[in-house]
């Protein structure tokens, strides 16, 4: 803790209850002024609900919160907001069809007489922007903004109510290393300006960067607190699963591969972002792609999934060309995809958990001659595959939306796995998941392996790349440039070479 700090916020054995989940326990926790307190927790440890309390969206079941010294209670969000205490969720509260500058004072617009004067809301909120070090134009549709910027519209927004507290729930989770960057300049300069930072982060390199005090939450539980000089990611992990990072990776690796490749890719290509793309794999072999956003990794294999339409290439599947023109073929010749974005283009978030796990084999398995569902066996088979994937809920009857994101993977995961595929794609599967979900999602990746499942990875994260891939290549610019399948030329360096353009490609792909 900073010892020249001077304590502003006060959480005193906040408990929070919902119908069957004790979401948090007695939490105690202090929050310095002018600090960038970061907390930290697997997904299901408590992070948002407690600063959800704080925000004013949930009322705690007991416990006390106090801002200098004196007992406060945040009944609604108008609440926080008039203590100084202002929450930045992850979902962007942004209206896409409004302007920048309506989304800033949306709720809370400039007017005479019932009158809203535009041209004052612009000019301030061309302040609020510029006070960001953003140039944003302020009469731009919000839905023409990157995430990065409408983070930046977010911030201005909650600048108008003169916070002392803004609470910013997974701001970088994404964001590109550049735009992750910018956004650290942004947090020290509110900083500077005495407003304390309370960060949500599963990004603990970043923890380390941006921190002054981080606080561990596990299970609902305070765990403990490290000051400046004791931030390093072993001690968080330690804290957060009981864990050492040396610990990710350690899961089953199939060293008997066969011989010949089972799914195969032909100069592969759409004309766009994917450009004469071969490789193959192998039954049971953990392969994965590397490459910086925008490479072309994940247009490629929605080519391969039939999402989008390739212009050019064939597949092969055990020796034998196959037609893939969309999803359900893909499906039919056993390949499952488990794409980037979960709560668009993967869940149904307002189903219960046990309709989204079924939902592949729902007429295979679940219906009766008659065309009905049959329950019993839906919650037989999705209580199962709850138990299997380790998915933390009291029942298979819950809405995914009400799980943590680590658990709507593994949701999104089971389902796919229900198809009992032979080749499995997996697309940044452990962004924005906790390290102890990420842990389970490799040992998960080692188990298919075992059995002879094909798991294909795209990942950003490089040490993530080098701790589970067996065969790494890289894309730029819509093409394999290179295959790295020694393991002693793992390393961040010789990927960002090939990855950047510094080395020339190299890649050349023999059946």
């Amino acid at each position: 803790m900073n010892p020249d700090g001077k304590t502003f916020l006060e959480i005193n054995n906040i408990c929070k209850d919902f119908p069957g989940v004790k979401a948090l326990k007695s939490v105690n926790l202090t929050i310095e002024e002018g600090t960038i307190h970061a907390i930290v927790g697997e997904n299901g440890a408590g992070k948002s609900t407690l600063m959800k309390i704080l925000g004013g969206i949930y009322p705690p079941t007991s416990g006390v919160i106090k801002i200098h010294g004196e007992e406060i209670e945040f009944p609604t969000v108008s609440d926080a907001l008039n203590k100084g205490v202002v929450l930045i969720s992850q979902e962007l509260n942004i209206a896409k069809d409004l302007m920048v500058y309506e989304n800033i004072f949306i709720g809370g617009e400039i007017n005479k007489f019932g009158i809203v004067n535009r041209d004052q809301m612009k000019e301030k909120a061309k302040e609020l922007l510029a006070s960001l070090g953003s140039n944003i134009d302020v009469s731009e549709v919000a839905r023409h903004l990157s995430v990065a910027g409408m983070q930046l519209v977010e911030i201005s927004r909650a600048l108008r109510f003169d916070p002392k507290v803004l609470i910013m729930d997974e701001p970088t989770a994404s964001l590109s290393e550049k735009e992750t960057d910018n956004m650290f300049r942004v947090m020290m300069n509110l900083k500077a300006r005495g407003i304390t930072i309370i960060f949500i982060s599963h990004r603990l390199p970043e923890v380390v960067k941006i921190a002054d005090v981080v606080s561990v939450l596990r299970d609902g539980e305070y765990v403990g607190t490290l000051a400046k000089e004791d931030i390093d990611e072993n001690k968080m992990v330690g804290m957060m699963v009981g864990r050492t990072l040396n610990d990710y990776y350690h899961h089953k690796v199939n060293k008997n591969l066969p011989k010949e490749y089972n799914f195969v890719v032909n100069n592969i290509g759409d004309g766009k972002s994917v450009f004469d793309v071969s490789f193959g794999t192998k039954a049971g072999e953990i392969l994965v792609f590397a490459g910086l956003v925008g490479a072309g990794r994940t247009e490629l294999f929605n080519l391969l999934f039939g999402i989008t339409e390739k212009v050019s290439g064939s597949i092969e599947i055990r020796g034998e060309k196959v037609e893939i023109k969309n999803p359900s073929d893909a499906i039919s010749h056993k390949i499952s995809y488990v794409p980037e974005n979960r709560k668009d283009e993967g869940l149904f978030l307002e189903l219960p958990i046990k309709n989204n796990i079924l939902m592949n084999i729902l007429n295979e398995k679940c219906l009766s001659t008659k065309g009905f569902l049959k329950l019993k066996n839906m919650n037989g088979m999705a209580q199962k595959a709850v138990e299997e994937r380790k998915i933390k809920t009291p029942d298979v009857d819950r809405e995914v939306m009400s799980l943590s994101g680590g658990n709507q993977q593994k949701v999104l995961l089971a389902r796919w796995l229900e198809s009992n595929p032979n080749i499995l794609i997996l697309d940044e599967p452990t962004k924005g998941i906790d390290v102890g979900a990420k842990s389970e999602i490799y040992e998960m990746m080692g188990e298919l392996a075992m059995q002879g499942i094909t798991c294909i990875m795209v990942s950003s994260d490089l040490p993530e790349v080098i701790g589970v891939a067996q065969r790494i290549l890289v894309m730029r610019e819509g093409r394999i440039v290179t295959e790295i399948t020694d393991k002693k030329d793992f390393n961040q360096e010789l990927i960002m070479t090939y990855a950047t353009g510094v080395r020339k490609a190299d890649y050349s792909f023999k059946k």
